[in-house]
């Protein structure tokens, strides 16, 4: 019986070091090194985040899903359509749907901190393309730098996930808006008041009562100066209230929210394919 073929390499970039290159360190250390790689994939077999391909910590396909255009999506979000407010701008770079809502659950509540340095770049590059869009609207203007602003998590789930998350996404999309030439810093100065509750799970209603009057500046945090530009970060946007109470705590500090960007948007019910999505975003606007 002939010898089963070798398996190919794994694919994405995050696939781990190369089997062939382990491979060529060659004497004790070469065996040691494939039978520790070996067991580590018994005891936890890696497979991609979103779809489950096996040896492969995000596939190309899962992360293509990632790296496109950025998209207008507040329409779908009816808690930032407030009276006397003109909704709150919000890029994405994709629907939660499918394989993104399956990576971003596994980022968040599955211990896949792995996939933080690629979701990090993904919104660096998101904030390099709102950047444009806020570049030719004439930010900052004499403020002098755009303050990028983590949405707060509870300190419930900070522990759980051992790391602000959503900290991180926000270093990369002011990282991404510095090298499309509009300076930027992130900042975690909002924070949530003790009683509030992880946003998982909740309806529309519940989301909204939960955050109330829960999201304050930081004591002991310089409040800005008046007008100062800040653009909001988040994981997913799904009926927009954390944004909203974002939008109120950074007003009650004398800031004005410019802008939010989020990895994913939740579709509203009925909402077309995927590709009909990511082209045309909810009610037709994109970042042109």
């Amino acid at each position: 019986m002939p010898p089963a073929p070798p398996r190919p390499p794994p694919e994405g970039p995050l696939a781990g070091p190369s089997p062939a290159r382990a491979d060529a360190a060659g004497g004790p250390a070469g065996a040691l090194a494939r039978a520790a790689r070996d067991l580590a994939r018994l005891v936890v077999p890696l497979e991609c985040a979103g779809c489950g391909q096996v040896d492969v910590a995000l596939c190309t396909p899962c992360l293509a899903r990632l790296t496109g255009p950025v998209w207008r999506c507040e329409a779908a979000a009816p808690r930032l359509d407030r009276v006397g407010r003109a909704p709150l701008p919000v890029w994405t770079l994709a629907p939660y749907t499918g394989e993104v809502r399956e990576l971003v659950v596994a980022w968040k509540d599955r211990g896949r901190v792995d996939l933080t340095p690629v979701l990090t770049a993904a919104l660096a590059g998101a904030g390099g393309q709102v950047a444009a869009v806020l570049r030719a609207a004439g930010l900052p203007g004499a403020a002098g730098s755009l303050q990028v602003v983590p949405a707060p998590s509870s300190a419930v789930a900070r522990r759980r996930r051992g790391a602000d998350l959503v900290g991180a996404l926000a270093v990369g999309v002011a990282r991404g808006c510095t090298e499309a030439g509009l300076p930027a810093r992130a900042a975690a100065v909002l924070v949530q008041r003790r009683g509030a509750h992880d946003q998982v799970g909740l309806t529309a209603r519940a989301r909204r009562t939960n955050l109330r009057g829960r999201v304050r500046w930081r004591r002991g945090v310089p409040l800005p100066p008046p007008g100062h530009p800040v653009l909001l970060v988040d994981d997913v946007l799904t009926t927009g209230a954390t944004l909203a109470t974002c939008d109120d705590a950074v007003r009650a500090a004398g800031a004005r929210v410019v802008a939010a960007i989020t990895l994913a948007a939740t579709p509203p019910p009925g909402h077309g394919r995927v590709e009909d999505v990511r082209r045309q975003g909810y009610g037709g606007a994109n970042a042109g």
